[in-house]
C-alpha cells in the first residue's frame, strides 16, 4: 500500500504486479463486474448449443424412411423460421410490457439489410437435407467444420480481418483432418476409391460450408452493428426467413404445375414425431446462435461445434451401429486441435 500522488490510497494488484490508485482499482472492478455476468450464461448457452448441434444430423437421419423423406423437407426450414419468429415476437412483447429503455431501429436503411442472410439461410437449410442423403451423420458433422476455412477466407476478403500465421496453420490442419477422416482402411474389401461418401455429398458439403460462413459473417455484422435489442433483431431476421421460405415452397409448386396442390395444404403431410423434433431442433439452434453472435464471440460457438462433433460420433455408434475407423478418430483429433489453435488468442497460448 502506498500514498497516491493525488493523496489517495494505493492498493497492490497482484495480477499485474503494480500498485493501483483506489480510483483505478474501482474502475477495474467495474469492468470485471461487467464481464462476469456474461461468462456463465455464455457457457450454459454453449453447452445447450452443443447438444442441439450434435443431435441435428441424427434427428434428420432418423426422420428418413428407407433412406428418403416421406415429407417435403422444404417445409422444415419454413416451420423452424416460423417457430423462431413466434418465440422472438413473444419475448419482444414481454420486453415492451416491462417498460424501460428499449432500442429498436425501424428506418428502412437498417431493415433492408435483414433479407440478405435470410435468403442465404433458405438455400443453406435445404442443402443440409440433401447432403445427409449422401453422407452419414459423423461425416456430415466433420465436413461442417469446413465453414471455418470459408469463414477465414471471407473475413480476409470482405471484412479485411487479418489472420496470423498460426491461424493459417490451423486452417491447413483442419483441411487435413477432414480429409483424413474420410479415408478408408487399406483392408476394405469394397474399396473402389479413396473417399467414402459419393462425390455429390462432398460438393454439397462444400457448398453448405460456404453458405454457412457467408451467412454467419453477415449475421454477426448485423447483430453487432448497433445496440438494438436482440429480440427485435431476431424478429426482423426471422420474418424475412418465413417470407423467403414460403416463396421457395411456392416456386416448387409452380415448377411442378401444382400437381400436389398448394404447399400449405400439405404442410404437415408425412410428418412424424421425429420430424417435429427436427423442426424444434433447427428453431432452438438458430435462437442460440443469434444469442452467441450478439453477446459472446466466435470462440464460444467453435467450442460448441467441436464438442458436438465428438458427441455426434458417439451417438451414431449407439443409434446406427456405426463402426468408427482409426482414420475418423485421427481426423477428429486433428480437427479438434485445429479449432483450438485457430480461435485461442496468442496470449493464452503463451500462458
Amino acid at each position: 500500500m502506498r500514498n497516491a500522488g493525488g493523496g489517495g490510497i494505493g492498493i497492490h494488484d497482484p495480477e499485474r504486479g503494480v500498485d493501483l490508485d483506489i480510483d483505478e482499482k474501482s474502475e477495474k472492478a467495474k469492468v470485471t463486474s461487467l464481464k462476469l455476468p456474461i461468462r456463465l450464461p455464455a457457457v450454459l448457452v454453449a453447452c445447450i448449443l452443443t447438444l442441439f448441434t450434435s443431435s441435428q444430423g441424427i434427428l434428420t437421419t432418423l426422420s428418413q424412411t428407407d433412406g428418403g423423406y416421406t415429407y417435403d423437407y422444404g417445409t422444415v426450414p419454413f416451420l423452424a423460421e416460423l417457430l423462431k419468429l413466434g418465440v422472438s415476437a413473444f419475448l419482444l412483447w414481454r420486453e415492451t410490457k416491462r417498460g424501460g429503455p428499449l432500442k429498436m431501429t425501424k428506418d428502412w436503411k437498417s431493415v433492408r439489410l435483414y433479407p440478405i442472410p435470410s435468403i442465404i439461410y433458405v438455400v443453406h437449410n435445404n442443402i443440409q437435407f440433401a447432403t445427409l442423403t449422401y453422407v452419414d451423420t459423423s461425416t456430415y458433422q466433420i465436413l461442417g467444420n469446413l465453414k471455418i476455412v470459408t469463414t477465414a477466407i471471407l473475413f480476409r476478403a470482405f471484412l479485411k480481418k487479418k489472420l496470423s500465421r498460426l491461424q493459417w496453420i490451423a486452417i491447413v490442419l483442419l483441411t487435413l483432418g477432414t480429409t483424413t477422416s474420410q479415408l478408408k482402411g487399406c483392408g476394405a474389401e469394397s474399396c473402389k476409391g479413396v473417399l467414402v461418401a459419393p462425390i455429390q455429398g462432398y460438393l454439397l458439403a462444400i457448398l453448405s460450408a460456404c453458405l454457412s460462413a457467408l451467412a454467419g459473417v453477415y449475421t454477426e455484422y448485423l447483430m453487432k452493428k448497433n445496440d438494438d435489442t436482440l429480440n427485435w433483431q431476431n424478429v426482423q431476421l426471422y420474418a424475412f426467413g418465413v417470407l423467403f421460405n414460403g416463396l421457395r415452397l411456392s416456386a416448387d409448386d409452380f415448377n411442378e404445375a401444382f400437381s400436389r396442390g398448394v404447399w400449405f395444404t400439405r404442410l404437415f403431410s408425412g410428418y412424424s414425431f421425429m420430424t417435429v423434433l427436427v423442426v424444434v431442433n433447427l428453431g432452438c439452434t438458430g435462437l442460440l446462435v443469434s444469442w452467441i453472435m450478439k453477446f459472446a464471440d466466435n470462440i464460444v460457438k467453435v467450442y460448441s461445434t467441436s464438442m458436438a462433433m465428438l458427441l455426434t460420433m458417439l451417438l451414431s455408434i449407439y443409434l446406427f451401429n456405426y463402426v468408427p475407423t482409426l482414420q475418423l478418430f485421427i481426423g477428429i483429433a486433428i480437427c479438434g486441435i485445429s479449432l483450438q489453435l485457430y480461435f485461442t488468442p496468442p496470449q493464452q497460448l503463451a500462458d
